[in-house]
Formats: structure tokens, sequence, C-alpha cells
């Protein structure tokens, strides 16, 4: 499917004006709407139900903070705004108050892609429940920009961590629109164990003929025996290849009703140079 709907998630963050540089240079390439969502998610005092402060002043915090925040969504609104008008954009501003996982779950559902941040040290909460809400709530594919480090491009070198299952089957579907025009592609399979898995005879033989028919010109490695984990071992191959964008499916577990993103998934995502393009 064609990506004709991005959103970004935007906050008062330093960070966020990479966000949305990337999600513009994505709008302007593929012809799509653009969409900027920021979040007033103003927290409670732990101390609102208590005797110690009075109604009257937690209030008075409360809407001290608000104003705060309306102050910031301003600022990052006429950035936003002077982006879509520099560019040629089509797109739209939307200010939503609420908790930033739920709000960004809601208008995500409305976007054939996502863009949120990495945590970073500023934001390390907000962050990761930005990232969590996107990926296990939204159903859309989710990219994932550093907190640190420039995006001069994406697409162009892949890395794809392939295990054969359904997250990194829907992971790559969804990002061919992206990588569509890729110098080269990256298939890295990790202790893949032939016909084991759905792996097929020759572990990542399969996915690699598939993407030819794509027209991408595509190089399998494998990776046997590998002693670190997954995600240290997908990091380091990424920084060899020079890799600028990193495709892989979002693994989480079911705890309470909800998702909660797994180790490897978590270890990636805390430890990422590379925009990570993400499905569940």
């Amino acid at each position: 499917m064609a990506i004709r709907d991005i959103l970004v998630h935007l906050d008062a963050t330093p960070r966020a004006a990479a966000r949305l540089d990337l999600a513009a240079q994505l709008a302007q390439r593929l012809q799509a709407h653009l969409t900027g969502l920021f979040v007033l998610d103003i927290p409670i005092p732990a101390f609102a139900g208590g005797e110690i402060a009075g109604a009257a002043a937690v209030a008075d915090l409360i809407e001290g903070m608000r104003a705060a925040g309306l102050e910031d969504a301003a600022k990052v609104e006429a950035t936003f705004r002077e982006k879509l008008r520099r560019e040629g954009l089509a797109g739209e501003w939307r200010l939503a108050e609420g908790i930033t996982g739920g709000e960004l779950a809601l208008h995500g559902r409305y976007a054939d892609l996502v863009v949120v941040g990495q945590s970073g040290p500023e934001d390390a909460t907000v962050g990761s429940a930005a990232i969590e809400a996107a990926l296990f709530q939204t159903g859309r594919p989710v990219l994932v920009v550093p907190h640190a480090g420039p995006v001069a491009s994406l697409g162009k070198r892949v890395l794809v961590g392939w295990n054969a299952s359904r997250e990194a089957s829907r992971a790559l579907h969804d990002a061919l629109p992206l990588i569509a025009t890729a110098e080269s592609v990256t298939v890295l399979t990790i202790n893949a164990e032939p016909g084991a898995d759905s792996h097929g005879e020759e572990p990542g033989a399969d996915i690699a003929r598939h993407l030819a028919r794509h027209g991408l010109q595509v190089t399998v490695r494998r990776i046997v025996g590998a002693e670190i984990s997954a995600g240290d071992m997908l990091l380091n191959e990424a920084a060899d290849l020079g890799a600028d964008l990193l495709v892989m499916g979002g693994y989480g577990h079911s705890r309470f009703r909800e998702f909660m993103l797994g180790g490897a998934t978590r270890t990636l995502l805390g430890q990422m140079t590379v925009p990570v393009l993400m499905s569940h």
C-alpha cells in the first residue's frame, strides 16, 4: 500500500526538529499528507489528593503547567506550519490534551505511517510510552528516529532483521514504499536453523528472492553462533554497513491486557543510532 498519510509526534524537546525534518522529507518524496501531533500531557502532582496543599493551590499549579504547555505548543506549531509552507507540503496541525500514549494511539490509526522519537534523557518516560502506544495500539508501521546524530538520508542502505516471523514479514512489507529506490538491501539472519521456524532450507533466500521481484538489490548475510544479543548484532551490522534504515518486527508480550516491549526490542530501541522501522 502506498504511504499517503504521515503522522509525526512533535513536542518541545530539541530533537523534535529532526523528527519533523525527516517526516517532511518523506512526505515530499511520497507526496503524502503530513500531520503534526502535539499532546498536552499534564502530569497530576503526586500530592494532589493529599492534605498538604489545598485544592486551589493544586489547581493553580496545574493551570500553570497547562499555560506553559500551550506556549510550547504554539512555538512548535509555528515551526511546523513554516515547514509546510517552505516545502510546499499538504498537512495539518493537531493539538490534543490527554495522555501521550492514548492520544498517539488514537490519531495514529488514521495514518499510513507514524513517526516518533527515540526516548532521550529529557523525555525517557513519555518517549517510551509514545513508542509503545504507536507500535502496539495503532496497527500502523512506526518509524523511530534516533535522539542523537544526523539523519541525512533514509532508505538508501537498508538492513532487514529477518527471523521469518509474522512481525518481521509485516515490517518488511510495510517498509516497501520507503525502500523502493534503495541502493542496497541486506537481509540479516541470526542463528537461523534451516528448515525450522519457516526459514526454509536456506535461511533468508526466500525473502531475498521475493524482494528481488520488487526490483531491489538484495544481499543475504547469515550469522551463526552469535554470542551477543540479536539487538546488539543488528546494531553492529547496521554500523558496519553504514545503513540509514533498519527494518525489523516489533515484539512484545502481554501484561495486564497491554503489550510491553520485549527484551530484544527494548535493547535495540535504547541503543539505536539509525532510524528503525517497526511493525507489530
